[in-house]
Formats: structure tokens, C-alpha cells, sequence
């Protein structure tokens, strides 16, 4: 898959050094020229300028080792599941500003939800139903996606459960819609009790490599 080139001449990576570089923009261009290079963009801090990183080592969460324990799958019956229904109202639970470390705002919403109408970023939402009420979204996680590519940028949980919920429906819809590499930036304490484990960069960039060369996963209901 072929992005095209950005208009900002990208550093290579330093080793051992997450942070690449600083600035440039958030274009279509810019961001699917990062995605299969390994960068992706968050803010240095709070209003601060963009910032473009490459972990090492790269959290990745392997499709086959994702953790179906039977509490989570109690609860996933508690819940309903939909794709790409709610694009933007996922961004905005992710960039709450009650969440502490908070730095998704107006400028990242406007450039995702542009991927997102062009079929490169993708959401899972979880909805809490009652019989009182319309469904209400409780949790979510949205990324983009190129070729077998997932690269999670964030997800959110307004009761218990709910993210993990939104996360176990995502791997199981990546098995099933040709994703082979799910891209997670930092392996958590939270993220590796479901299967997530670290590589480094080389490894990570390697097979990032095949993952964008694949035809374009697929995310469905």
C-alpha cells in the first residue's frame, strides 16, 4: 500500500529514544506516511506541539494471545457491540479531559474522523442496554487500520468492563477481517494481563513491513 510522501522529511529513529521528532501536521498524508513507518502522532504535553514516536521496545498485542477468561466473557454478554457506528463520539470519550495524561483535542478529532471517512480509522463501541432507555455508550476503542495493520491510538470505559469488552470484540473481529500485526505503543500492566507483550523496534518495523503490504482488513458487525 502506498501512501505518498508527506511534505516533512520524517528523522530516522534514535535507539532507545521514543520521541522522533516534533511538529509537522496531521494531514492524511502525514499520518498514513507515519503509520507505515512506524511513527504515530501524540502531543509532547498539554498544548504543546505534536509529537511523533516509535517506542522501543513497541507494544504489540498478538492476535492469538489475547486472554478470553471467563469473567470477560460473562460480562460481554451484558453489553452490545458496534463498528464504526460512532466514530467521533469514541475520540471523544478517549479525550475526556477528566482523564488524567489528556492530550486528544479538536485538531486530532477533525484529522481522525478525516481518516476515518476515508476508510483508514476504525472504532468498536460498547453500549449499555436497558429496557428503560435507548442504549448507552459505555466504552470504546478506535486506531487505524492499513493493509493487516491495527494500530490502537486509544480507548475508554465508563463502567466496568467496558474497554475490555471493546477490546476483546476488535481482536476477535482482526481475526476474522485479515489484521495480522495489532499495535498497542506501550505495553501497560492493564494491557499485558490480556496477552499484550513488548518487541523491539526492529522486530516491530519488520513486521509492520508485511502488515501494510496485505490487502486492507476489514472490521465488521
Amino acid at each position: 500500500m502506498t501512501t505518498g510522501a508527506p511534505l516533512w522529511p520524517f528523522p530516522d529513529p534514535i535507539p532507545n529514544e521514543d520521541l522522533v521528532g516534533v511538529g509537522a501536521d496531521l494531514t492524511p498524508a502525514t499520518l498514513l506516511y507515519a503509520y507505515s513507518h512506524g511513527l504515530f502522532p501524540m502531543r509532547v504535553f498539554a498544548d504543546g506541539p505534536i509529537g511523533w514516536w516509535s517506542p522501543d521496545p513497541r507494544g504489540v498485542l498478538p492476535l492469538e494471545n489475547f486472554r478470553f477468561n471467563r469473567s470477560l466473557r460473562r460480562a460481554q454478554r451484558n453489553f452490545l457491540v458496534t463498528v464504526n457506528t460512532a466514530f467521533e463520539a469514541v475520540m471523544r470519550g478517549c479525550a475526556d479531559p477528566a482523564r488524567p495524561h489528556g492530550w486528544i483535542d479538536e485538531s486530532f478529532v477533525a484529522a481522525y474522523v478525516r481518516l476515518h471517512q476515508m476508510g483508514f480509522a476504525h472504532s468498536v463501541e460498547v453500549w449499555e442496554q436497558s429496557d428503560s432507555h435507548e442504549p448507552v455508550m459505555v466504552g470504546g476503542v478506535y486506531g487505524v487500520a492499513m493493509g493487516g495493520l491495527f494500530a490502537g491510538e486509544s480507548m475508554f470505559s465508563r463502567t466496568s468492563n467496558a474497554s475490555k469488552v471493546a477490546l476483546a470484540a476488535l481482536v476477535t473481529r482482526l481475526r476474522v477481517g485479515g489484521g495480522v500485526l495489532f499495535d498497542v505503543q506501550w505495553r501497560t500492566d492493564h494491557l499485558a494481563s490480556m496477552g499484550a507483550v513488548e518487541i523491539n523496534r526492529s522486530e516491530y518495523l519488520a513486521a509492520l513491513t508485511l502488515a501494510v503490504g496485505r490487502p486492507q482488513l476489514t472490521l465488521v458487525n
